[in-house]
């Protein structure tokens, strides 16, 4: 007889009873996921979690007592659990409120679209289901280890870094297209964070996001960084020291002359925009002179477009399993053979830093 898969456990946290009574049928219209308990607030989450067990953590975040903020916090130091905030305040116009939560650890963010939780057979539904599906294969850091991979201290080591390779390395070196999924806003700020304000090169970012919040990630990381952080514009030269992000609903792409090219053509990988369709064009205009960064991310977008800049000759990494939050894309680039090097995300930034110095130095 066929063992029954175990179902995702999930426990919600929100002090509106009818937005607890709607989460809860909407997920148990899945038979892969069980609500194992509800809380008010954030207090009694806490206390909740070693008695219901959950794999997976839905919460608000305003209520009384505890915040969503605020527990998220205390669930990261004391139970670090996968956490999905869903709430009309983590929509595109709180920015704060959204990246101030993936800081604390909360994994994704979700609009919760007001009066659409009545809805319970529409998109938003079947979107909350697949997000519960995806966190529940995740391993979230603990403070401590957060606070360890932003400063690149994980026991991960590049295999053949060594003095000649990063010579050639500063030599031919050109643009850089770094891709990302679930987990990415979290890695791209301890890796952007980490570049001095006049880095020598342009990078390229493809961020898998929610709709409406890419403007969102860029004004946060703008402020964050040394760097300048923008949205690509069609037709735009890209410049050292900036770091460009691919806009909503558009493949971004290099032309003969290397400006951006912004095209509406069918996803690739389930999206638009699309990390294998921006590599794959890295590869073709830059050769030797492309890197290309996958980083954490569920799917498999990405993994050929490295493995063309891996066949063109160009720098390709991917980041470690330990410090992914989700060792999807990643690792379907290692399983090709389009990785170069597998780092951790400290690991990462020093690389791009070391670059930086040594172009400076003329070393």
């Amino acid at each position: 007889m066929k063992a029954l898969k175990k179902r995702i456990r999930v426990l919600i946290v929100e002090d509106s009873p009818v937005a607890v009574l709607a989460l809860k049928r909407m997920l148990e219209t899945s038979d892969e996921i069980e609500v194992v308990g509800t809380a008010r607030h954030g207090k009694e989450g806490l206390e909740m979690i070693p008695r219901v067990s959950p794999d997976v953590i839905c919460t608000d975040l305003h209520m009384p007592v505890m915040d969503g903020l605020e527990f998220t916090k205390e669930v990261m130091a004391r139970h670090p659990l996968p956490t999905l905030v869903v709430s009309v305040s983590v929509s595109e116009t709180h920015t704060q409120n959204v990246f101030q939560l993936l800081q604390a650890g909360a994994i994704d963010v979700f609009p919760k679209p007001q009066g659409a939780l009545i809805d319970q057979t529409g998109e938003f539904s079947a979107e909350l289901i697949s997000k519960i599906k995806i966190l529940s294969g995740v391993i979230p850091f603990s403070k401590q280890k957060r606070q360890k991979g932003a400063a690149g201290v994980f026991p991960v080591v590049p295999a053949r870094l060594d003095k000649a390779h990063s010579v050639s390395l500063t030599k031919n070196l050109r643009m850089i297209v770094i891709g990302a999924s679930t987990g990415g806003p979290q890695a791209l700020e301890a890796i952007l964070k980490a570049l001095p304000h006049d880095f020598p090169l342009p990078i390229v970012c493809v961020q898998h996001i929610s709709d409406g919040f890419i403007d969102s990630l860029v004004e946060w990381l703008d402020k964050a960084c040394k760097v300048k952080v923008v949205l690509a514009r069609n037709d735009e030269i890209p410049q050292p020291s900036t770091v460009y992000f691919a806009p909503d609903h558009k493949h971004l792409t290099f032309n003969s002359e290397g400006r951006f090219l912004l095209t509406s053509a069918p996803p690739v990988d389930g999206h638009r925009p699309s990390v294998t369709v921006t590599m794959a064009s890295l590869a073709e205009r830059y050769q030797r002179g492309a890197m290309g960064v996958l980083l954490t991310g569920m799917g498999r977008d990405g993994a050929d477009g490295l493995l063309s800049v891996s066949r063109v000759g160009g720098i390709t990494i991917a980041q470690d399993k330990k410090s992914s939050i989700v060792f999807g894309m990643p690792e379907q680039a290692i399983r090709l053979g389009a990785a170069k090097y597998v780092l951790d995300v400290g690991s990462i930034a020093k690389v791009l830093v070391e670059f930086a110095h040594n172009e400076k130095t003329g070393i």
